[in-house]
């Protein structure tokens, strides 16, 4: 069975993500480009995982054999990239193979409508329901070379579009001015070759780690998280960079390392950034956080005024939508596991953005990002956030999904809960200050505790209680 998660369809390779699915996909995807308009025509990209580019010429040659114009990408691409050639050349949408920041084994399948954002539920129900009904019979496929001859088939370059873009969008002459030195770690992913070469355009110095594609990611997932990043780490300490700047696997996640080596949570950075848009260009508006992020947020906005904070089930899409819809208003989406958008550019988490937007707060701001926090936290007090990721037995799984389903929970972590929010997992409201959510993940057999209080001593009680919450049975 083919099912879209958060972020578009993942399976592990050879098992569930192999050519007939690809194929069966492709056809749906084809059939519900027909169904939107006369002339559709659609972007392809691919990452850096094993057999990406194969499966991205499979992809292509099915929706030529439809009819559709396939625009496949010359090289591996970041999935923003794909969003902006989308809403700038006003595409049908676009696919890209990627399994983003899950491990070596998976690969997926992303598609982007023709506004640009991850595709919101109603699109991807119709497209599993397309899947349901196609067999490998009912497939058409194009011969590649007849279709690159007869123009169906195009080979694509992005690149100078977006990169364009993003010049325009960062305050490069600042940065320049600051004379900051930046470290970046690509993680074999498609940041390599557009995060480097914007800090090279704007005449920064940087060193580029991890450039070279290598599909097992040296076994490691290719995660910005504090834990994949120790060379990155080692390396700012080292050569006293001012940051270090990270992408995960298709380029649209972020990981941020101070200038004292210290990884600056993305539940920090996207108040940070909140903070220096306001400051520095006067912006107010919306912002909008996913449920499981962090409060920091509303903190932030609150002290500033004039800000107002939406809450969105996790999945970029529902935060794309709000942006769509208040274009004029909104001024920064983020999520806590490392997504990130601001106005006036794409309704889809951009990691290179996120990078450089935080290089410029350091530059224009002309302190670290550590610092920047402090200031913040003079308004909002002190916040800890943490995440606790579980891998589980399914049977464990089950049993644990029934006990969220069945069991009336009045207290956590000896505290009594206020409020809970069931948009997206489980969200308890225990205090002003602290609150406990849990979330399956939609593409991997794990579970998810966050927890986020005003104490060290409080996180340690709450961080106890959810582990013990999730293994009793």
């Amino acid at each position: 069975m083919i099912k879209f998660g958060t972020s578009g369809w993942r399976g592990i390779i050879a098992e569930d993500f192999t050519y007939d699915n690809v194929r069966r996909v492709s056809q749906a995807i084809a059939k519900l480009a027909k169904e939107e308009t006369s002339e559709p025509a659609i972007i392809i990209g691919y990452d850096t995982r094993f057999m990406s580019e194969d499966f991205a010429k499979t992809c292509a040659c099915v929706l030529a054999g439809n009819g559709v114009k396939a625009l496949l990408c010359k090289r591996d691409t970041p999935t923003p990239v794909l969003s902006y050639e989308v809403i700038r050349s006003k595409l049908t949408g676009a696919v890209n193979f990627t399994a983003s920041h899950n491990p070596y084994l998976y690969n997926g399948i992303k598609y982007s409508p023709s506004w640009g954002g991850p595709a919101l539920p109603q699109t991807t129900q119709k497209i599993e329901e397309y899947c349901a009904a196609i067999s490998t019979q009912d497939v058409q496929i194009a011969d590649f070379d007849e279709a690159l001859k007869n123009k169906l088939i195009e080979k694509y370059d992005p690149r100078g579009a977006y990169l364009k873009r993003i010049k325009q969008l960062i305050n490069f002459k600042a940065i320049k001015k600051a004379n900051i030195k930046a470290a970046v770690d690509v993680l074999h992913g498609t940041g390599n070759d557009y995060l480097d070469a914007l800090l090279d355009m704007a005449g920064i110095r940087q060193k580029t780690i991890n450039k070279n594609r290598n599909p097992l990611f040296d076994g490691r997932s290719p995660e910005p998280s504090v834990g994949n990043l120790k060379e990155l780490l080692a390396l700012v300490k080292k050569e006293s960079f001012k940051l270090g700047l990270s992408t995960d696997g298709d380029a649209d996640r972020f990981g941020i390392i101070d200038s004292n080596g210290e990884f600056i949570q993305p539940n920090q950075i996207i108040p940070i950034l909140l903070y220096h848009l306001n400051k520095t260009r006067g912006w107010k508006g919306i912002a909008a956080r996913s449920v499981m992020t962090s409060h920091f947020i509303d903190k932030t906005a609150q002290s500033l005024g004039g800000i107002e904070v939406r809450e969105t089930p996790v999945g970029f899409k529902y935060i794309g939508d709000i942006m769509v819809n208040n274009a004029a208003d909104f001024i920064i989406g983020g999520e806590e596991s490392g997504g990130l958008t601001i106005r006036g550019h794409i309704p889809e988490k951009d990691g290179i953005l996120a990078c450089l937007l935080a290089l410029e707060a350091v530059a224009m701001n002309k302190k670290p990002l550590s610092a920047i926090l402090k200031d913040i936290e003079k308004s909002t007090g002190k916040i800890y956030t943490e995440r606790l990721n579980f891998h589980l037995s399914q049977e464990i799984m089950d049993n644990f999904r029934n006990k969220l389903k069945t069991s009336e929970i009045s207290e956590m972590a000896g505290l009594k809960v206020q409020k809970k929010i069931d948009i997206d997992g489980d969200k308890f409201i225990l205090d002003d200050n602290t609150w406990i959510g849990v979330r399956l993940s939609g593409t991997e057999p794990v579970v998810r505790v966050y927890a986020e209080t005003d104490s060290p001593t409080k996180m340690k009680k709450l961080l106890k209680f959810g582990k013990e919450f999730v293994y009793a049975q």
